[in-house]
Parts: C-alpha cells; structure tokens; sequence
C-alpha cells in the first residue's frame, strides 16, 4: 500500500476541532475524505453510513445508535441517515465537548442542509477537493501535459490507477449513484451529453441557452443540472466582479471543473501528448489553476473572495483575489514563452483598479518581475497563491 500523502487541509481540521463539537468534511466521491478523517482523528472510531445494515440502525434507532460512541466517532456519508442530524445536535448540545464528531459527505447539497438545519453555530466545515499540485511535490508529473491529463484525485495520483480506466469507472459510478440519488433524471444518455458538453466549455463563460440547446433539453433542465454538477462538486461557478471602472461588463458567470483529468477524459484526450498543441490545452491549464487558488483557499480556511473579469470589448483578467478593499488579478497563460502582450490586461486592469501588484502564471520555468507583475512557472503556483492572499511569509512551497 503506497504511502499517504500529507493533505494541507489536516491543520484546518484540527483547527475546528479545538473550536467546534462536529466537524464536517465534505467534497467529491474519492478526493481522501474518509482517509484524512481517519488519519487526524486515529482515536475515534469509523461507522460507514454507506453500509446498509449500519444505516437502517441509525435510522431506525438515533438515539441508540448514537449513544455506542460516548467518545464520539467519525462519521462517514452522513448525509445517508439525516434523522441523526437531530439527535446529533441535542448530545453535542448536552455534552459541550470539541471535536466530538466528525461527519463526511460526499453531496454538498445533503451535508450542508444537515448542518444548516439542526447543527449552525455547531459544525466546522473543510472542503476536501482533489491533490493540490504542491501536495504532491517531488512525486507530482514531470511535465504539464502529463498533470493535466492525469488530473489530481488520489486514486490517480496516490496509487497509479491509468486515469482513462479510473474515471470511466468513476463516471458510472457517479451517474447510478449520486445522480439518481440527488434527482430523478430520467434520460441518462441525455445527462452523460450534457456532462460532456460542461467538460468542453470549462474555462468559459456560462450559457445555458446554448448548452441547453446544443444537448436538447430546456433551459430550465440544463440549469438544474448544472446544480447537480455543482452539488456534486464536479463543476464549480466563478462569479464575476462587479466593478466596472467605467466598462461594460459581462455578467455571467465561469464553469470549471474541479479536475482537469477528468475534463480531458470527458473531452476524448487520449494522451497526454494530444495537449502539447490541442484546442483543450489553454482551458485546461486555465481550469487547473484557478482550482488551485480555490484548493489553496479552502485547505486553509481563508475568507478572500475569488472572481473573475471582462468587459464586454473581451479584456479580461482571469482571477482576481479580493482582500477587503485590494484586488489582486492573476492571469493564466498555457504557453512555455511570455510574451509581451500578455500584460496588457493585467496592465490596464492595474491602472483602473489603483493597484500595484498582479500576477501572471505560464507553462514555462521563469521566473520575472514586471512592473509590479510577478511572473511564474506553473510549478510555483502555491508561491503565487500565498502572495495572492497575503500570506507572504512562505516562498516555500514550490514544485521546483
């Protein structure tokens, strides 16, 4: 069994735990939940709410099932059994210890209206998503082509299951399961297009009158399902800001995926040599990094919020990290070159904004300074995130 992989969001998790009677660990199907939970927690012992016989007890018995844990216990898919949640809150309530019990969840939706119905003021939450780059160090690819297309999720990159094997498997199992288990979406093949159609428009702008009708379903239906996606945390939404310096901007918000392994397998990449020079190349390193910035973000529990921009002439700075009243613009460009007009955004976006610092990420190794401009390799995207957020005290954690 290969070695576990220390996860950055281990420290949020004990953080909470000093602070909070339950804990709630929530993210994808196979990003390492259960692992950290188990690993940060060595003492409490493990209930899998995904067993049926172990379910129909908490159902049917709360109470009882509840009072075999007087330590507590981590709870795995908790959101399987919700008449817990009640009778979680009024032990907690009686108990007044931290850290008594961790809950996991696999379903946003599910956890989280658990939490916010009958544990507020009582819950911690973390938001476990796949590796981060730097996670991974020395052990992370060689190459950008070969990150992209295997993506980050442990099973890939923690044990060295072929990516296209892993999420085919990992496809049917979400469709059978979490799909028909958060909705009833009675045309799967219509689903699994739509899917399909996402992966093909990450790293745009979000229009579900096109995708709802390129995939042959309503307007309404495709925003539905974009939820799902949502609520399953495949996709994420990047809203974008509101100031417009004068400008006519674009208001919609951008898809990503969380994992561009999974993107690249939805969009028929084959190898990872296809991305040397292919169409899914830009929007794929644009996908990868801005899940960084939102991996870095929730590991650490850090409250900046994260947008994007364009004006409707199509200038646009794809990140921007908002510190109260200071914006930080982070562009992403695929290309192992700068070039020279790449900071022409970033440039005027500086001068409307009265800041003085940006950040562009490339695929290539050099590192620069222009004009208040810091100029990165992917490796050191960590390093661009922690200026991104204020957390200068660490140059640290590069791949190089």
């Amino acid at each position: 069994m290969p070695p576990l992989i220390p996860r950055h969001a281990a420290a949020a998790l004990g953080q909470l735990a000093r602070h909070y009677p339950v804990v709630a660990l929530t993210g994808p199907r196979q990003s390492g939940k259960t692992t950290l939970a188990r690993a940060a927690f060595p003492e409490k012992s493990y209930v899998s709410l995904e067993d049926l016989d172990v379910r129909e007890f908490a159902m049917a018995d709360p109470r009882g099932f509840l009072s075999q844990y007087p330590d507590g216990a981590v709870l795995d898919e908790a959101q399987r059994a919700p008449a817990l949640f009640s009778y979680l809150q009024t032990l907690v309530d009686k108990e007044k210890r931290s850290g008594l019990f961790v809950l996991t969840g696999s379903q946003q939706f599910g956890l989280l209206s658990g939490i916010s119905q009958t544990l507020a003021g009582r819950a911690g939450l973390v938001h476990l998503l796949p590796f981060a780059a730097s996670e991974l160090g020395a052990k992370a690819p060689d190459d950008l082509e070969t990150l992209l297309w295997q993506g980050l999720y442990p099973p890939v990159q923690g044990r060295g299951v072929p990516p296209h094997l892993w999420y085919a498997d990992y496809m049917a199992t979400y469709i059978e399961r979490d799909v028909r288990q958060m909705v009833n979406v009675r045309d799967l093949t219509a689903f699994r297009r739509f899917v399909r159609m996402c992966a093909a428009r990450t790293a745009q702008a979000l229009n579900l009158s096109a995708l709802a009708a390129d995939c042959g379903v309503t307007h309404n239906t495709a925003k539905a399902w974009v939820s799902i996606l949502e609520a399953s945390y495949l996709v994420f939404l990047l809203p974008p800001h509101h100031r417009n310096f004068g400008k006519r901007l674009v208001k919609a918000p951008k898809l990503y995926f969380y994992d561009t392994g999974l993107a690249a397998w939805l969009t028929g990449v084959e190898r990872p040599e296809q991305l040397a020079h292919g169409a899914m190349r830009g929007p794929l390193f644009e996908t990868w990094a801005v899940a960084e910035f939102v991996k870095y973000r929730a590991n650490r529990l850090l409250a900046p919020a994260l947008y994007y921009w364009r004006e409707s002439s199509g200038r646009e700075i794809d990140l921007i990290v908002e510190r109260g009243k200071t914006l930080y613009p982070v562009e992403f460009k695929a290309g192992r070159t700068v070039a020279g007009d790449w900071f022409d955004t970033l440039g005027h976006f500086l001068g409307w904004a009265g800041g003085r610092e940006g950040a562009l990420i490339y695929g290539g190794k050099a590192a620069q300074l222009r004009g208040g401009i810091e100029v990165r390799g992917w490796r050191a995207i960590e390093e661009v995130a922690e200026l991104a957020f204020g957390r200068t005290d660490a140059r640290r954690h590069s791949l190089r």
